[in-house]
């Protein structure tokens, strides 16, 4: 009889504590704590994504899952050429297409990706929009032409590279009474070739694979709403039939070889997930939000790929949605903002610092200056002794136990201040003054090492300055290259970024400082003031950005990576002049003004990975 030992090159261990890192499917282990045998079981599930900046629909992805590029087509009833690079946590603007397209197709890498341009938005009218057979390639900056098409194709397939690519199928002219096209045409890198065509025209197809080992699936022969369950294979010289799909579909997606692919979405059917294995389609786990008109990365393989954009079905409003597939022995939690217990007094213009579980929130104004000062321990908020000097919009930094609240305001007059207090976690007392009075600043750092800069005296101007604590006094150091007031903040003393603002009038720009210079950094991908952040990321190169104003109120949340800023899950109630701490993956965000002033306490955590670990039993 074949051992475990023999069949997996390793006995059963007996451990104390269930293992956490690289662990094998099928590997088994007996837990004498628990007195049970374990084993890491396959995980196959769609889990949410941070949302994309902008909402797409019938537009065009590349790449693969953790760089994956999509963007243009539609969005709600106005065309666009955005182009968004998703980098495995969230989205960031890239290099827009060279003009408005929508209904084209894409493959290849995300530095060198090929997509065809489909046809013009908006449709002007019937037989008025014909598919033109321009293409595309993207080689990570910037977008050039590529070679033409010999026949223009809207709702095609696209499969292989930049430099080997199969595009096939499609419709000929938009709205949909254009006929359908069953000709397929090989990419060299510079020029199209006609091939053998489909034996089935169709338009709206899923597709995969590569220019000699093409997947075709799905579709829309006659323009039915139900579709087709046709697929068929390419070889490099013809079309045969494969296996047919177990529902037939229109405007679906796919990623993957021919061996082995996804087919998700579409119209009649939007949550369906199916895998191909060469053969036969088998029906997987659905997806939590349906999809018609979806975009999705062009992974070559079928256990990871990402799906963003299209109509919620089957026809709703278009939408930013994005969504991981992940076939493996790890269980991903999405990152998401949760609802903690609210703040004892709803105020905005509240300034905060500290850790997520130990944080601090000071003043603010509520249609009266609000000098009132909380602790929150994770769980709930309690009343801590108030500031010594009325104000508000201070400046805070440090932690829960040892903090600063810097400058500030109290009307009238509408000049900043140069008070600075101190608190030991219990009661606050004076602490040496700011050169420069203002309000409107913002902080980083602690009480031995601190950096206040930006802000406005009054209150209506903008400044540049920024002066740095050393345990015993505050010394001006080089101003910043943008005048701001209403900036956000992250970071230490000597690896701080700053973001947004006013004027601009709603900021997009980003300064990092080295503790001594400061240099420009990535733009946000939201211009907005009266945003706050994780105030105690240990520097420049992990720090979110939340809330604010564009105006309207935003619940957008972006993160910096110390080069560029991308997306991730917004908060519950969008807000501005809210109160933030803590780091990138555990942020806190707390009162602010929604529709009114809010009391309202949002905790985030980063996305998290674990081993699908099941227990054995016997039956």
């Amino acid at each position: 009889m074949t051992t475990y030992r023999q069949i997996h090159g390793r006995s059963i261990q007996a451990v104390t504590t269930d293992p956490t890192g690289d662990v094998s499917e099928g590997q088994i282990w007996y837990n004498t704590t628990s007195d049970t045998f374990k084993s890491v079981v396959l995980s196959e599930a769609w889990s949410s994504a941070t949302s994309m900046v902008n909402n797409h629909d019938n537009g065009m992805g590349s790449g693969e899952k953790d760089s994956a590029l999509i963007g243009a087509g539609a969005s709600g009833s106005s065309g666009t050429s955005a182009v968004e690079q998703f980098n495995g946590t969230g989205w960031a603007t890239s290099p827009s297409l060279p003009g408005n397209a929508q209904a084209g197709a894409g493959t290849g890498p995300e530095t060198a990706a090929l997509w065809t341009q489909g046809t013009t938005f908006p449709i002007p009218g019937p037989g008025a929009a014909p598919a033109s057979t321009a293409s595309y390639e993207y080689n990570g900056s910037s977008w050039t032409s590529g070679g033409a098409q010999g026949t223009g194709k809207i709702m095609g397939g696209m499969s292989g590279t930049e430099t080997a690519a199969l595009a096939f199928g499609g419709r000929t002219s938009l709205p949909g009474g254009g006929p359908v096209t069953n000709t397929s045409e090989e990419y060299n890198g510079s020029s199209f070739s006609e091939g053998n065509n489909l034996n089935n025209g169709r338009s709206k197809i899923g597709f995969s694979g590569t220019q000699t080992a093409a997947l075709g699936f799905g579709g829309d022969i006659s323009n039915t709403v139900s579709g087709t369950n046709v697929t068929e294979e390419y070889d490099g010289t013809s079309w045969t039939s494969g296996g047919n799909l177990n529902t037939a579909r229109r405007y679906i997606q796919g990623f993957g070889i021919q061996t082995s692919s996804l087919a998700f979405g579409g119209q009649n059917n939007a949550t369906l997930t199916e895998q191909y294995d060469g053969s036969t389609w088998t029906v997987k786990s659905t997806m939590g939000s349906g999809f018609a008109t979806t975009q999705s990365s062009v992974s070559p393989s079928a256990s990871t790929g990402i799906a963003a954009g299209g109509y919620t079905a089957p026809f709703g409003a278009t939408t930013n949605i994005a969504e991981e597939w992940n076939a493996s022995a790890n269980v991903i939690t999405a990152a998401a903002w949760a609802s903690g217990n609210s703040m004892g007094t709803a105020r905005a213009y509240v300034h905060g610092c500290g850790l997520q579980d130990a944080a601090l929130a000071v003043a603010g104004y509520n249609g009266s200056v609000v000098t009132n000062v909380e602790e929150y321990d994770g769980t709930s908020w309690t009343e801590q002794n108030n500031l010594g000097t009325s104000r508000y919009n201070c400046g805070t930094l440090g932690i829960q136990t040892a903090a600063f609240a810097c400058g500030g305001r109290t009307p009238p007059p509408d000049n900043g201040s140069t008070t600075v207090e101190n608190y030991d976690g219990s009661s606050w007392t004076s602490a040496p003054s700011l050169n420069s009075a203002r309000t409107y600043l913002a902080g980083v750092g602690t009480t031995t090492a601190g950096l206040v800069a930006m802000g406005a005296n009054p209150r209506s101007s903008a400044s540049n300055l920024a002066e740095e604590y050393n345990g015993s006094s505050w010394s001006a150091v080089n101003t910043n290259g943008t005048t701001r007031r209403l900036v956000g903040a992250g970071g230490i003393q000597t690896s701080a970024v700053y973001f947004g603002g006013t004027p601009s009038p709603y900021s997009s720009a980003t300064e990092e400082y080295d503790g001594t210079n400061w240099t420009t950094g990535g733009s946000l991908n939201t211009g907005r003031n009266f945003l706050t952040g994780s105030t105690n990321a240990p520097g420049n190169t992990a720090v979110l950005a939340y809330g604010g104003g564009t105006p309207p109120n935003t619940g957008a949340t972006e993160g910096y990576d110390g080069t560029s800023w991308s997306t991730r899950p917004s908060l519950a109630t969008a807000r501005h002049a809210l109160a933030g701490g803590g780091t990138a993956s555990a942020a806190l965000a707390a009162g602010g003004n929604a529709a009114s002033f809010s009391n309202a306490t949002e905790e985030f955590t980063g996305e998290t990975t674990a081993l699908n670990v099941k227990t054995l039993t016997q039956s």
